[in-house]
């Protein structure tokens, strides 16, 4: 038996894209939606994620537009004491559910959790097995197609004999015996996180082998920061870096002497550039660790001994390995967000996917043409390589620049905390913002042009 939902919209995912197209969704349109995921509740994968893992930005950049994550409070003690706060898993896991609460008392959104999306406008609860379907017009939402993996949830990407102990990040605190070395495998955040973590506990740095197949571009934290002088600062530094950047590699070293971009050692240059935030207090750390491992992927691991793609490398047989190296960013090919049936939620921007999937949100409530919809909000990417970070950002320019020529959307961008570079309406001006402005607006042009050229050769 099939129990029909008489809804508008099926968004599939109830993680961070899916909340926040929903929630300007409902917000700006009377419509009717469900919401569906496979986890026990709204929020993906911070449901599952490792138990000290942080956001690596403000949490005023992530949520929902409706409601804001934090109060915008500021830190007041520690290494980031003056930065915005960063929420930890249980207070996001927190804020999902009571965003949650609010859309369904608008009596319009139901959410169906434990629940499998089987194509057809079908889906399947994974705990009854009981079959539910939508109308032929409803939408479909696809808000899964760039859903992370993260490693509680994947199994490490290489062989691991018997005998080795492999954890994921999240079971670090489990460990009851300490080894005599931790190998960290990975090259991103989750990796950085389990450093730092690892280190904050007293572990000696040289307790510590990290296996890093490529070294990363990140970004100085205290300049993203939900400030106008500041973030757009930044903006217009970056821009002005990008219009006469003789290559890719040259831009990135002119963005970490104007304080916008880090790198771990300074003597390598990275060829990764995903670019998470991250703090200098953090960086101060993570140079601490001096044995590095650069052989490429490990492709193998027993007791005593990696195998990677350039090499092999001796470990004490107590060691343990803590496999940081999941999928967190997707890379599918780009394309066009509004079908005749599915609207895939993808960033329209360069970063911010709750920001971008506001906008989104915002869009399909207001227009009510497909072609109008796509060219107000072309899909961008993630950044993974140099070159990806290039496109990633002329094709984020090129979108918000189109969604905020029109007027509406424009304003209400500038009255949500998600978007990194809006002027609240009660910011007074100032000298100061209006000189960044206007550095943007002489440089944008040029700079974008420049990074297509480079991305392209």
């Amino acid at each position: 038996m099939t129990t029909t939902v008489d809804v508008d919209y099926l968004v599939v995912g109830a993680g961070a894209m899916g909340m926040a197209f929903t929630d300007a969704l409902v917000d700006h349109a009377d419509v009717r939606v469900a919401i569906v995921d496979r986890r026990h509740a709204a929020g993906g994968h911070w449901l599952e994620a490792y138990p000290f893992v942080r956001l690596h930005q403000s949490s005023t950049f992530y949520g929902v537009a409706s409601t804001l994550l934090g109060g915008g409070r500021i830190q007041t003690h520690g290494p980031e004491a003056g930065l915005h706060e960063r929420a930890g898993q249980a207070k996001i896991c927190a804020y999902y559910a009571d965003a949650v609460d609010r859309m369904q008392g608008l009596g319009r959104v139901e959410l169906f959790t434990g629940c499998e999306y089987v194509g057809d406008r079908t889906f399947v609860s994974r705990i009854s097995g009981r079959r539910y379907a939508v109308p032929d017009h409803c939408r479909v939402v696809d808000a899964h197609y760039l859903a992370p993996d993260i490693p509680a949830e994947t199994p490490p990407p290489f062989d691991v004999a018997d005998g080795l102990r492999v954890v994921p990040a999240g079971d670090l605190p489990l460990v009851e015996e300490a080894p005599s070395r931790y190998v960290v495998v990975g090259s991103g955040k989750t990796a950085t996180d389990a450093v730092i973590w690892l280190l904050g506990r007293g572990l000696e740095p040289d307790a510590i082998t990290w296996v890093r197949p490529r070294d990363p571009w990140m970004l100085n934290r205290a300049k993203i920061q939900p400030d106008p002088e500041i973030y757009l600062g930044m903006v217009a530094d970056m821009l002005g870096a990008c219009a006469d950047a003789p290559s890719l590699d040259e831009l990135f070293l002119r963005l970490e002497d104007l304080g916008i971009m880090f790198r771990i050692d300074r003597s390598v240059t990275p060829t990764m550039a995903k670019a998470p935030t991250l703090g200098a207090w953090e960086l101060e750390l993570l140079r601490t660790v001096e044995h590095v491992v650069r052989l490429g992927h490990i492709t193998s691991a027993r007791p005593g001994r990696l195998e990677l793609e350039r090499g092999s490398i001796d470990l004490p047989h107590d060691a343990v390995v803590v496999h940081c190296a999941a999928s967190g960013l997707k890379y599918p090919a780009r394309i066009p967000i509004w079908q005749p049936e599915t609207i895939t939620l993808q960033p329209v921007r360069a970063g911010f996917p709750c920001f971008g999937a506001a906008v989104t949100g915002y869009v399909e409530a207001t227009r009510s043409d497909d072609a109008v919809k796509n060219g107000l909000c072309a899909p961008s990417s993630y950044g993974n390589s140099l070159p990806d970070w290039a496109v990633m950002n002329v094709l984020g320019f090129r979108s918000a620049a189109a969604f905020n020529a029109e007027p509406d959307i424009r304003d209400w961008a500038h009255r949500v905390a998600l978007n990194p570079a809006r002027v609240p309406p009660e910011h007074g001006g100032s000298p100061a913002l209006d000189q960044t402005l206007g550095r943007i607006g002489t440089s944008v042009g040029s700079a974008l042009e420049r990074l297509a050229v480079l991305a392209a050769s």
